[in-house]
């Protein structure tokens, strides 16, 4: 297979991580496999994965099928992982980081991260044949409301120093977090955030976030960049990135796609960017964002639209009654 044609940068750290990757958040365990195979054979080599999108086993499949195969070694692929909020004690970190690990079928992962700083009550148990399925990812209460614990993130992060300590991670990074917290994070550290994931795209194009992470060494990676739209939570009147006139006036006047247009917003600011394929079309029309550039005008235009039409799809009200909750 020929090499990859997607350019990295580097982190502060100094690994390397290409800008563009396969998102697995909402794949289904059942087609994810295929899809993360053929986007290996068609160059990409970032792959993002998390405990609770229930399908790292699939996303591990491939990986293993493909290093097999030939089509890629271990080192040619970046990896990246996420603690779950009911994993965020310091003795449930180590544990959570391994069984991941044993999913995806590596012994390492290139970055871990701290889903969100909002822990939830932990009932997680770790046997010597790892995780217990049947532990419960999202605990409610009678009324269905989640059950936050009251673990620190802080903790948390001193777990993944462990992990990093023991060679099962090489950098840390932190998603959704507001400014304060992380400025928390970094009170404490031995090892620094290297890495971020954010919601980024032309209704929430993170500008202030983007300016104080690269103050900070952080490297800022947007998921939803096309606005997540089979989100189970979606309402009628949310605004619809993908269809708004004026990024569909782009598309026509680059020759590219609304999706194209979107994925290049956040590529040319230095956001890596990790959208979802679902079939080969768009696993090559995701890569195809390399040959323009978006002039300075329309890329302000695109920056302008969160003050016009400003909207988080992953907000998750639900939460908000959690002590860590990002967004009040």
């Amino acid at each position: 297979m020929p090499p990859s044609k997607i350019p990295s940068v580097k982190l502060s750290n100094g690994e390397s991580i290409p800008v563009l990757g396969i998102g697995t958040w909402k794949s289904e365990p059942e087609k994810a496999t295929q899809i993360l195979m053929d986007a290996i054979d068609a160059g990409y080599r970032h792959i993002d994965a998390a405990k609770i999108y229930r399908n790292e086993p699939a996303v591990g499949q491939a990986i293993c099928n493909k290093i097999a195969d030939g089509t890629v070694k271990r080192e040619d692929l970046f990896i990246t992982g996420k603690v779950w909020n009911t994993f965020h004690s310091r003795d449930l970190v180590v544990p959570s980081v391994r069984e991941t690990l044993k999913d995806l079928k590596i012994t390492y992962c290139d970055l871990f991260m701290i889903h969100w700083p909002m822990g939830f009550r932990e009932n997680a148990k770790f046997g010597v044949d790892g995780y217990v399925d049947g532990d419960d990812l999202t605990p409610k209460d009678k009324d269905g409301k989640l059950i936050p614990s009251d673990v620190d993130y802080i903790e948390t992060w001193k777990g993944l120093e462990d992990a990093v300590e023991l060679g099962l991670v090489k950098s840390l990074g932190i998603c959704n977090f507001n400014i304060s917290q992380i400025e928390r994070i970094f009170a404490i550290c031995k090892i620094k955030p290297v890495s971020m994931q954010v919601e980024c795209h032309a209704y929430q194009s993170q500008t202030e976030m983007i300016k104080y992470a690269r103050s900070k060494g952080i490297t800022v990676t947007g998921y939803s960049p096309l606005g997540s739209g089979d989100r189970v939570w979606r309402k009628e009147s949310d605004p619809v990135l993908m269809t708004d006139p004026a990024i569909s006036a782009m598309a026509i006047k680059y020759g590219k796609s609304n999706a194209q247009i979107l994925i290049k917003f956040n590529v040319q600011r230095g956001v890596l960017t990790i959208p979802k394929p679902d079939t080969m079309e768009h696993i090559f029309a995701n890569m195809d964002v390399f040959d323009f550039e978006l002039s300075a005008e329309d890329l302000a235009k695109l920056e302008g639209m969160s003050l016009t039409t400003p909207f988080r799809y992953n907000i998750q009200t639900w939460l908000n009654h959690h002590p860590h909750y990002p967004w009040h």
